[in-house]
């Protein structure tokens, strides 16, 4: 292991300053992923500051040095060979709760570095009875990863909440500031999917209510059943969040190094979205198999196209729980999770990945996708 020193550059690329940072080579990246799977990084920089983010990204570009930026590993396949170039760890941090914003609605402020620890920035934000990001809670990863896939879960989105992210712009080589709207946000999207090599998050800006310490309206069904309540209605925040950890851990999806179902990228492949042609023969496919009386889950998901649950897709597949005899199985809590079983290599695990898709496409006609970013490999 060797510490900086480690060029800090203005705008123009002229050295400044040094900084130190961690670094360290032949490093290995599984235990930085929740899969705990890949092989090493040629070399590893560990980043705690923005500065120090920057550096390293303008040093790999100024080289060609391939960079992998690692979050919190939650949403990693890495392949079993490792990855050649540099691998940045950003483990800044940073929670700052601002003032009221009337642009934003009186919304409160939330600036988080991308490095901080996602859950427990919810729970912060909780704490202080702010509202917005409860459903949330128990997600994996870094704050800096969440406008990437635009992360969701139980009625909530953080598009709904984003008002700015800050990034590097590798092409511009500069810092710059994206406002929700420029950010492009959609189902698990955004502009920095399409564009992944083009920005790196450094912080990300909120606009959370104050309700008087209740949530914000209860949307998604499973939730409102489990708090007794009806859709829209408000609840306090603190037992929104708590009931989602529940439902989460009773999915497997509250990470437990003793608990290798939590051993996953969570949700391991995309929910469907279907044009009206695809999803009438999606449809019958699925009453030609399990019934006439058969209906699929299906959601509106605008301009005339369906959204459909990849769970139930994979289950009526015949993946159930627990499926697999190797070191890689689909979770015994929820179809939608892959899992390292202990002794799994990457391959393993796109070999069961691979054998779901080509099994739920045999089935019903519609190709899942895979929500974790490979690294050397593809599914």
């Amino acid at each position: 292991m060797t510490y900086g020193p480690w060029p800090r550059r203005d705008a123009r690329g002229t050295d400044r300053t040094l900084v130190h940072v961690q670094e360290l080579h032949d490093a290995p990246l599984a235990p930085l992923t929740t899969f705990r799977l890949g092989g090493p990084a040629t070399r590893l920089v560990t980043a705690t500051t923005d500065a120090e983010v920057v550096d390293a990204v303008r040093t790999a570009d100024e080289s060609g040095t391939p960079l992998l930026v690692i979050g919190g590993g939650s949403n990693l396949v890495i392949g079993d060979h490792g990855f050649e170039g540099t691998a940045l760890r950003i483990a800044t941090t940073g929670f700052h709760l601002g003032s009221p914003v009337p642009e934003a609605g009186g919304g409160t402020t939330l600036e988080l570095a991308a490095g901080e620890n996602w859950s427990d920035a919810v729970a912060r934000a909780v704490e202080a009875g702010l509202a917005g990001i409860e459903c949330l809670a128990g997600i994996p990863g870094s704050a800096g990863a969440t406008p990437i896939q635009n992360v969701g879960a139980y009625g909530q989105e953080v598009c709904d909440t984003i008002t700015e992210v800050v990034a590097y712009d590798r092409t511009r080589r500069e810092t710059v500031t994206l406002t929700a709207a420029e950010c492009a946000f959609s189902y698990r999207d955004s502009l920095f999917k399409h564009q992944p090599d083009r920005y790196v998050v450094l912080r990300v800006r909120f606009a959370l209510e104050d309700a008087g310490g209740l949530s914000a309206p209860i949307k998604y069904p499973e939730t409102a059943r489990a708090l007794g309540v009806e859709a829209g209605d408000r609840v306090p925040v603190t037992q929104a969040r708590e009931t989602v950890l529940r439902l989460r851990a009773g999915k497997g999806m509250v990470l437990d190094p003793a608990d290798h179902d939590t051993w996953s990228a969570g949700s391991f492949f995309h929910n469907p979205i279907l044009s009206d042609e695809a999803y009438a023969a999606f449809l019958a496919r699925v009453q030609d198999r399990l019934g006439p009386e058969t209906a699929p889950p299906a959601y509106p998901a605008g301009e005339g196209r369906t959204k459909t649950s990849a769970a139930w897709l994979i289950d009526k597949a015949g993946f159930t729980k627990g499926y697999g005899t190797g070191p890689a199985r689909i979770s015994t809590k929820h179809t939608l999770a892959l899992t390292n079983r202990g002794e799994a290599t990457t391959e393993d695990l796109l070999t069961l990945a691979r054998e779901v898709v080509a099994g739920v496409h045999a089935a019903f006609g519609v190709t899942l996708v895979n929500e974790p970013v490979t690294v050397g490999v593809s599914i």
